[in-house]
């Protein structure tokens, strides 16, 4: 409705200070015409809304304008009050003060209100972690944290994948949680770039401070910084039949395989797919699992490989006897 999207852009604006009419159609999910009209009506209705041009405007409120919305609905109250990862939390050292400021939060709000949002607590639950939880503990992690609110340039160690130790000096902008594990983002000569935290052997926090760039979205770099590295992923395809007492742990599996595509059921029932890998070897290793029930049609060299394979595996346990 019109309206709500009105007290979302008055919000918005009253929160981040300055918007261009770009982002708030990105945001909002409609055109950029519709925002123009938008402000036009905020404008009509005394709202004071100032565009501001050039390379950085965008639209703004008028400085001291404030508005006091209250009125929550009731599953907008239930949203502040659903329960955020623990083990997050613990990693940021905020345990304690969450659940005292829920506290705070659900004291403040109507009576009316506060048998439902409780209810959040009871009802739903967020857990991030993994069945096999990690032993590597972040020794760095509150520096990390540190060098980011006081903005300031962190010299670290690095341990990058192929094992190989560097030193860097960076500027710290954020911290991001991919599930359970945490990545720095982290500027350098302008560039920027994501570190899984894990890996940082040791941080430093220098005495040099740094300037944070005004218009950097976090989020919307991650989102970015994924599609990405997405994109960048190998992909071995292999278009294979699958006996239909396995195809159900086809589907379930996730881990070394992607189904890209299931077809209907042969004349014999075995079910035609194709699968996506890393790499070649993934792809013998786990076909090969399977034994008999999944026939490779393409590629033929792949067929070739996982039948020398599973001969070599014959001919090593045949010399045993």
């Amino acid at each position: 409705m019109r309206a709500d999207r009105l007290i979302t852009i008055l919000l918005l604006l009253q929160n981040r200070g300055k918007i261009t009419t770009k982002d708030l159609a990105k945001e909002l999910e409609v055109t950029e015409r519709t925002i123009h009209r938008d402000m036009e009506a905020l404008s009509a209705a005394s709202i004071p809304v100032v565009a501001d041009r050039g390379k950085t405007g965008g639209w703004r409120l008028l400085e001291q304008y404030r508005t006091n919305l209250t009125g929550l609905k009731d599953n907008e109250i239930r949203s502040l009050f659903i329960s955020p990862s623990v083990d997050l939390l613990n990693d940021l050292g905020l345990t304690k003060d969450w659940d005292e400021a829920r506290q705070k939060l659900l004291a403040s709000i109507p009576s009316i209100f506060q048998k439902n949002a409780g209810d959040v607590w009871e009802r739903i639950h967020i857990d991030t972690s993994t069945w096999r939880q990690s032993t590597n503990k972040i020794e760095s992690f509150k520096t990390l944290q540190q060098a980011i609110w006081d903005e300031k340039k962190l010299q670290m160690k690095y341990e990058k994948a192929n094992g190989e130790i560097i030193e860097r000096e960076v500027e710290p902008i954020g911290l991001v949680a991919k599930g359970s594990t945490w990545y720095l983002i982290a500027s350098a000569n302008g560039d920027f770039r994501s570190y899984k935290a894990s890996r940082v052997q040791s941080a430093t926090i220098a005495s040099e401070t740094f300037s944070r760039p005004a218009d950097f979205d976090l989020a919307h770099y991650w989102r970015e910084s994924t599609q990405r590295f997405i994109k960048s992923l190998p992909k071995y395809e292999v278009d294979v039949e699958i006996s239909p007492s396995t195809i159900q742990r086809i589907k379930f599996t996730g881990r070394f395989v992607q189904v890209l595509k299931i077809d209907s059921p042969l004349e014999n029932d075995w079910i035609p797919a194709k699968l996506s890998f890393d790499t070649e070897q993934e792809a013998k290793e786990y076909i090969l699992g399977f034994g008999n029930q999944i026939r490779i049609i393409q590629p033929k060299a792949l067929k070739q490989s996982i039948y020398d394979m599973a001969k070599a595996v014959m001919d090593f346990y045949n010399q045993e006897k």
